[in-house]
């Protein structure tokens, strides 16, 4: 049986915006060459709560739009609107 992955799915006008927010996030230099987006991968789906939190607590420094991936080719975009119900439900589904 393969495992499941989760995904999150960083955007964003501005290479420059995704880079500055993701090196401030990972605390080490991420290069995109270029790319508006960036996918990350989780085994866990509880583990992407932090950098979609943190993502929307700085949205209005770094204007990056954020989709997740919690079943197969079904994706949820994250809003300040809809950030703490996503993730009650995360914990609720998936829980440690």
């Amino acid at each position: 049986m393969s495992k499941i992955n989760y995904s999150v799915n960083l955007f964003s006008e501005s290479t420059k915006d995704l880079e500055k927010f993701l090196n401030l996030f990972y605390k080490k230099n991420i290069k995109l060459n270029q790319n508006l987006s960036y996918e990350e991968f989780f085994e866990n789906p509880i583990e992407m709560v932090e950098l979609i939190s943190t993502a929307i607590d700085n949205n209005d420094k770094f204007n990056i739009g954020i989709w997740i991936s919690i079943d197969k080719d079904i994706f949820i975009n994250i809003t300040e609107n809809n950030l703490d119900k996503i993730i009650r439900y995360l914990f609720e589904r998936y829980p440690e």
